[in-house]
């Protein structure tokens, strides 16, 4: 099949969609993306995709067309010309796209405007569109602090109606995504999939474990407002005291440097920020962790979610620790494979920090974790899932 690809995030920034995309290639399909300008998450055009270079490339076989987008910044004004900029260049160029394509697949994350441009082409060539929606509009705006009466979000409200409906079949990476289709969004008349997200490879293969003589806890990830990393922080300072507990952090993002002048004014000195690191040397911090932390915002929008990093934290066959509620608490406490705590209660994370560190459950936990990666989100089963709901789709037209 010729699939074409609609996000607006794309290699070199770090989403999965860069590995569907290579692994649709290896599957023998004729992959285009078309992207934006790769800006996440520093917020600023990386500097070899400035002034109009490499807006045409190929990239372990997939054909990229990136169009033009303003950096995403680090204010909600910024924030939103991204997301309008992509959406209008992004449009343009799929309007006079030559190419002849099978199928449409939007991997929908934020915003949901990068579903327009696909939906421009879906129309202009009478093709089919499935859309797998990784975060809930207009839902992730309220979770951001927009008032859920005012205009801005009743307006999103329609338009993420419109691009819902638009689609001819949705995928969800969490249960509960369905639901709120279905009552929310009213999107009753879609066939929706539930395809949860897979690791990576390199997240399953043998990776060397810490043998030092301290309790070491890594979170891997953005660093945003959403993710409430600060929790973590807080709970570093109330076992400051512990000093066979150490925290580390690995990513970037627009809350880094607030959670590191957190850590400053509170003298702490067990957390450790490694900043933004390559894939590649992802299984190095895994190694290092006795267990991994997830945390997310006390939001009921966001607990619906289901990040993409438990699947990765599963596959590495490691504990989790996690403040989050909704989908990731059911998941972890269906899996037995750790401790979860109401989202942003850093006092009662610190207590199930302690409550690990003298479990003797700390083996069976990371074995449930492994085992319960592979019955429910390997790659395998993932591929198999989409590639067949592709086909479907575009078997009903050629």
């Amino acid at each position: 099949m010729k699939i074409l690809v609609v996000c607006q995030y794309y290699y070199p920034e770090p989403f999965r969609i860069s590995d569907i995309c290579e692994s649709l290639v290896e599957k023998g399909h004729d992959v285009t993306v078309l992207t934006g300008l790769p800006n996440y998450p520093e917020g600023q055009v990386l500097d070899g995709y400035r002034y109009g270079k490499k807006r045409n490339e190929v990239l372990n076989g997939v054909k990229v067309i990136r169009s033009f987008e303003i950096g995403r910044g680090n204010n909600k004004i910024k924030l939103f010309l991204n997301y309008l900029s992509f959406a209008l260049s992004g449009s343009l160029k799929a309007f006079f796209l030559k190419e002849k394509f099978d199928v449409v697949f939007v991997n929908q994350l934020s915003p949901v405007m990068m579903g327009i441009p696909a939906i421009v082409y879906k129309r202009k060539h009478k093709k089919k569109l499935l859309l797998y929606c990784l975060d809930l509009w207009p839902d992730s705006l309220a979770a951001g602090g927009i008032n859920e009466t005012s205009i801005i979000f009743k307006f999103f409200m329609k338009l993420s109606q419109w691009i819902y409906n638009s689609a001819d079949c949705i995928a969800v990476t969490s249960s509960m995504f369905e639901g709120y289709f279905r009552s929310t969004l009213r999107v009753s008349n879609k066939k929706i999939h539930y395809i949860p997200q897979y690791a990576e490879e390199l997240f399953t293969e043998k990776i060397e474990v810490n043998k030092d003589d301290k309790y070491n806890f890594v979170f891997a990830g953005n660093i945003g407002d959403m993710q409430s990393v600060d929790t973590i922080v807080r709970a570093a300072n109330i076992l400051r005291e512990n000093s066979n507990i150490l925290f580390h952090i690995v990513g970037d993002g627009s809350k880094l440097e607030e959670c590191k002048i957190l850590s400053k004014k509170m003298g702490l000195e067990n957390v450790i920020y490694h900043g933004r690191r390559p894939v590649s040397e992802m299984p190095h911090y895994y190694g290092l962790a006795d267990a991994m932390l997830i945390t997310l915002k006390n939001n009921k929008a966001i607990s619906y979610t289901l990040p993409g990093k438990v699947q990765s934290y599963m596959a590495a066959g490691k504990p989790i620790i996690g403040a989050i509620n909704g989908e990731t608490s059911r998941v972890i406490k269906n899996a037995e494979c750790g401790l979860c705590c109401n989202a942003e209660d850093y006092s009662e994370l610190a207590n199930l920090l302690i409550k690990f560190c003298k479990s003797n459950e700390k083996e069976k936990m990371a074995q449930n974790s492994y085992k319960y990666y592979k019955k429910n989100y390997s790659k395998e089963r993932f591929m198999s899932v989409l590639e067949g709901t592709l086909t479907n789709l575009g078997d009903k037209y050629v």
